[in-house]
């Protein structure tokens, strides 16, 4: 990639409404990413799909005003925009609502998504988007194209398999976990380990995937990038929520390591990023590179 130019990323998968008990905020963990890759300097793009609703025109014309291309995102006469009703416990943690179906569960590709993904540099991906075969099928069909490849595994009860998981981690150059995420996985795959680098080997050889991260929440994450092991113990604050600080962590890792940064470098970076989403209210608080890098070396 050529590291002089702007990253050129795309994100496929949900845009939607999460509906909290006193406000509702523009959300999706793909639309998350997408969103905090441009702060971070990227050109990015997004393929989704709305209803032809006042929510649906509500968020394009929102993401238009963020500088994010939004040609691929389609409006659907059928289906209605995305809610998600989400619920915060004492501590902060989130659980969540997913009304189905929605107009993200029937994206289908027009010539400008195609396109798009054929001249990006990445394509980021979840999995709580192939909950329905439309969308799915479209994914499918995005997958072949020969462009880096980021799944950000989603888990969302009962919106997927395991059987469609292994897919598209077999699709991935580089796939995003939490702790839980690697674990429930890694033993529906028959892992014989217990241990997040033991099995974080497991994965890597099973699915031929040469970068792979597991998040802790506030205990850091583990890197493994072309054979080797990083990690970062996490940066402590006062969490407001957690609601897209995984998404944001991941938007810093990929860009960095993509961009050409050390992986140590990339990790830190990624997890001072999402230690101080998790401190703010909301999935994409603005955030100065000053103050990422005061996190840093605060530690």
């Amino acid at each position: 990639m050529n590291q002089n130019k702007p990253l050129k990323a795309v994100a496929y998968g949900e845009v939607l409404w999460d509906v909290f008990p006193d406000k509702k905020k523009i959300g999706g963990a793909p639309l998350n990413v997408a969103l905090r890759m441009k702060t971070l300097g990227c050109d990015v793009a997004m393929i989704s799909c709305v209803g032809k609703d006042n929510d649906g025109e509500a968020i394009i014309n929102h993401i238009k005003q963020l500088g994010l291309e939004t040609n691929a995102i389609m409006q659907s006469d059928e289906f209605s925009t995305g809610l998600v009703n989400v619920t915060l416990n004492e501590t902060g943690s989130a659980t969540y609502e997913i009304k189905y179906p929605s107009a993200w569960d029937k994206i289908v590709l027009n010539n400008k998504a195609k396109d798009l993904v054929s001249n990006a540099d990445v394509l980021i991906y979840g999995s709580l988007v192939c909950r329905d075969e439309v969308s799915r099928k479209a994914l499918e069909e995005l997958l072949q194209t020969k462009v880096y490849k980021v799944f950000d595994v989603n888990l969302r009860k009962p919106h997927y398999t395991y059987e469609i998981l292994e897919n598209l981690m077999q699709s991935a150059d580089f796939i995003k976990f939490n702790d839980e995420e690697l674990f429930e996985i890694a033993s529906a795959l028959k892992s014989p380990f217990v241990g997040i680098e033991e099995n974080i080997h497991f994965i890597a050889e099973r699915t031929n995937t040469t970068g792979i991260c597991v998040t802790r929440g506030g205990d850091g994450a583990l890197l493994y990038w072309k054979g080797e092991l990083y990690e970062n113990e996490g940066y402590p604050v006062k969490v407001a929520d957690t609601v897209g600080a995984g998404d944001s962590f991941l938007a810093a890792l990929i860009t960095s390591l993509l961009t050409g940064k050390e992986p140590q470098t990339a990790i830190d970076f990624a997890c001072a990023v999402g230690a101080l989403v998790a401190e703010s209210p909301g999935a994409n608080p603005e955030i100065s590179f000053s103050r990422i890098e005061n996190m840093i070396h605060k530690k």
